[in-house]
């Protein structure tokens, strides 16, 4: 399903100010919007010495639910496959988790849950 050019600059937004708030929260800025086979990272960042790939997703309220709920297991095996060519791409062996920030209202006023370590590669 291809976005349009408004949807797309929205999730942009909403990854720019979710990477902003993970900052201020104490991670340390690497990349966004990572394209690899079969996926993307949405936003790469350090905890000290682990490097978190975050999937943001978002929604303007919750009536049809939250949007963690919306991170299933094809999403995390597509993230992990984007996150494994990553780490090859660059020649990278460090410590890695998967985190998921779901962001619920519009800009600015966005309120964001923060799951760390929400689901493992296996």
């Amino acid at each position: 399903m291809r976005h349009s050019n408004d949807a797309r600059k929205r999730g942009e937004a909403i990854e720019e100010i979710t990477a902003g708030w993970l900052q201020a929260q104490g991670l340390t800025f690497v990349a966004r919007n990572q394209h690899a086979k079969g996926g993307e990272i949405d936003v790469i960042m350090r905890d000290g010495d682990t490097l978190v790939f975050i999937e943001v997703r978002h929604r303007t309220n919750t009536r049809y639910g939250h949007p963690l709920e919306t991170v299933n297991i094809t999403k995390q095996q597509r993230l992990i496959r984007a996150a494994r060519f990553y780490l090859l791409r660059n020649r990278l062996s460090c410590a890695c988790r998967f985190d998921v920030v779901g962001a619920v209202g519009t800009a600015p006023q966005l309120e964001f849950t923060w799951v760390r370590a929400a689901f493992d590669a296996f």
